[in-house]
This record gives structure tokens, sequence and C-alpha cells, in this order.
């Protein structure tokens, strides 16, 4: 278990991309998003932010943001895993990353997306976001744990700590998934805490979208400790 954090892969990191991103212009710069994408980023925005007046499903002070905050800092992960198709969002609340990647993979042949959420009405967002812009995505109202999905990149934010985190996540990697959890700038104390509870190895990427964040890339989750 490596709790240092390493520098992005090739290509990825630096000059350009690491701006901040200001609105869908400058997100379409740093994320290669063609206009139809963007069109869809806004039209998930409108519904987000209609949704959000009767539902807590983000903070309303962060829909300002909502290019930075969360298009980018979702999109950014397709960087890490470019030839994946198949990707689980635990926990996929408001649907960051899982309809963000929905919607920048909606071209490519075989993408998709599995949106795992235990809350109902949750639920009932991320399905109208889906079917309103014809996503290929399914919307699973359960929980993470009680599924068996197979596919090449298990991710979530704000989900849960790391420990706990792998939990939900461990039959995906165990089908030999990619994790790749969205965390902050406290992931060495939540990687240390979770070493405790389970054998892994995992490197950490600094995030294109927030100087304090981090991504945390799993490559391995082995059994689980005894505490």
């Amino acid at each position: 278990m490596s709790a240092s954090p390493s520098p992005p892969p090739s290509g990825e990191g630096g000059g350009e991309e690491r701006r901040r991103v200001t609105d869908a212009a400058s997100f379409a710069r740093v994320a290669k998003a063609t206009p139809d994408q963007v069109a869809d980023l806004t039209r998930f925005l409108e519904l987000l932010t209609a949704w959000n007046e009767n539902m807590n499903l983000v903070g309303p002070a962060t829909l300002p943001d909502f290019w930075n905050r969360h298009a980018w800092d979702s999109a950014q992960l397709i960087r890490l895993a470019p030839d994946a198709l198949t990707w689980a969002d635990l926990g996929a609340g408001a649907g960051f990353p899982g309809l963000v990647l929905a919607i920048l993979g909606k071209d490519r042949p075989g993408f998709h997306v599995h949106l795992v959420e235990s809350m109902t009405k949750r639920c009932r967002f991320l399905s109208e976001v889906v079917a309103d812009l014809g996503l290929p995505a399914t919307v699973h109202n359960a929980r993470a744990e009680t599924l068996t999905l197979a596919v090449d990149v298990v991710t979530a934010r704000a989900c849960a700590p790391l420990h706990r985190l792998f939990g939900y996540a461990r039959s995906y990697l165990a089908m030999d998934a990619q994790g790749l959890f969205l965390k902050g700038q406290d992931v060495v104390a939540d990687m240390t805490e979770a070493a405790r509870y389970w054998e892994y190895e995992a490197d950490v990427v600094p995030s294109l979208s927030d100087p304090g964040g981090r991504i945390v890339r799993v490559k391995r989750l082995g059994r689980a400790r005894k505490v």
C-alpha cells in the first residue's frame, strides 16, 4: 500500500489541464468534449438545478461551480482508464461521476455505466436524467455490496471512508475491476485507516479539478483483516 501521491500518468496533468474550469467553454477545452456532450451536460445541470429545489442532491452553493467541481472532477477519471468501457458508480447520488461518464461515453460502442444507489428518491432523479438524455446507463436501486457486476472500473465520490468503501467494492474488485475513488486532501489518513482492515495495493493521483483533491487508484484488494 502506497500512501504517497504519485504523478499523473503520461499525458495527464500540467499546463492547460491544471487550469481551473470556470464555464462550459473551458470545460470543453480541458476535457476535449464535443458540442453535443457539452449540450448534454448543460441539460443535466438544468435537471439537477430543478430537482435540487425539492431534494438534497448537492449543496446549492456548489451549483454555480458545476463545470469545475462536478463535471470536470468527474470527467478526469476517463484519463486514468481511457480504454474502459464498463463502469460502476457506487453511491451514485446526484450522478457524479457516473452520469458525467455516461454522457462522455455516450457515442462509444459498448460503453455503459451502472449507477448504484440505495436511496429510491435519488434513483428517480438518476433515471430521469438517463431517460432524458438517452444515456448508456442502468440505475440499480440497491446496496452496492448486494450486486455482482463485472466491470472494468468501479468508482465512487463522497461515498464512505475507504475502509467501508472497500467492503462495498470488494466483489467488483475481485472480478478484476480497477478502483478509482475520488477523495480529499486527508487521503493519507484515510488510506492508513483502511490498511488496518484490508490488505490492498493502491497509489494516489493528484486531482486535476481541485489542488487538494486526490484519486485513489486501487490495483488489488486482498482479504479483510481482523481488528
